[in-house]
């Protein structure tokens, strides 16, 4: 039994309501914004909370981490966390079924990335309706194929529809970061911004859109939505991510990547794909 003056457990996904139709999501889990199998519950409860309230018509997911938007999965926790976690309403897992949630919520969902969108954050960043990037700070990546893993949050199924085959592929199998000018020329995000000008062209989009009437906010959503790719290909990438995870190829190249720095503050994880590419095996010609 928790006793009553127990401190509460720290979250790392928080929820302001800038006013009934506009909310914000800030993800703050530092030092690099690494996701941890706690904040899918979270970023549940938030998808949940969304989808029941009549009001809200807008919601921006932001970061209080310099540096960081939202990270790769955390490397250091047991599988079975993920594993274990009942589905969703969907029949999908927890994450997948967070991400099919949000693209067809009844509300408009914009990105507003400064720092690193790796992995998780760049599938956060797909799922959105928006995505808008601070062209001096923001990074792209999908960088799960240079350890041997498959991403498992949907950008097989999203990134083809979204900027072409040759270009989803050129993203996923480099493992490159993209920096945001590169990433708005590909149509990966909406628009790259000069970062002083950021939150106040995302918080003057989101304004706008809040005082929109919601049935019309719904109306449209649901039409455009006829071009999402349906949910059994997000749940596809889920169950090829989970069968990555346990390879003992993927397993060696991850701890090999710890010893270098990964997922320890520093230069390593600040340019994860420059790393990535020096650390692939060589072949002789």
């Amino acid at each position: 039994m928790t006793s009553a003056n127990a401190a509460p457990k720290p979250t790392q996904i928080r929820v302001t309501r800038r006013s009934p139709a506009y909310w914000r999501v800030t993800i703050d889990h530092p030092p690099l914004n690494v996701m941890i199998p706690e904040m899918i519950g979270q970023f549940q409860d938030v998808i949940t909370a969304l989808e029941a309230d009549e009001q809200v018509r807008v919601v921006v997911f932001d970061s209080a981490v310099d540096g960081y938007f939202l990270n790769h999965s955390d490397f250091t926790g047991n599988l079975s966390d993920l594993t274990s976690m009942p589905p969703g309403p969907t029949g999908l897992p927890p994450w997948p079924d967070f991400f099919v949630r949000l693209t067809r919520a009844p509300v408009a969902s914009i990105a507003l990335i400064r720092g690193r969108a790796t992995g998780n954050g760049s599938e956060l960043t797909l799922a959105c309706d928006m995505s808008f990037a601070s062209r001096e700070k923001a990074i792209l990546s999908q960088w799960e194929v240079g350890v041997g893993l498959v991403p498992g949050g949907g950008p097989m199924a999203r990134l083809p529809r979204l900027i072409g085959r040759n270009r989803a592929l050129e993203v996923l199998l480099s493992g490159d970061d993209f920096r945001a000018d590169q990433a708005e020329a590909y149509g990966y995000v909406n628009r790259a911004l000069p970062d002083a000008e950021l939150d106040a062209f995302v918080d003057a989009l989101a304004t706008r859109i809040a005082g929109f009437d919601k049935w019309a906010i719904t109306t449209l959503k649901r039409l455009v939505d006829a071009s999402l790719p349906p949910d059994v290909e997000i749940g596809a990438n889920w169950d090829a991510f989970i069968s990555s995870v346990s390879r003992p190829g993927a397993q060696a190249r991850v701890q090999a990547l710890m010893a270098r720095g990964f997922q320890t503050p520093g230069d390593f994880e600040n340019r994860l794909g420059y790393h990535l590419g020096q650390s692939a095996p060589q072949t002789k010609p």
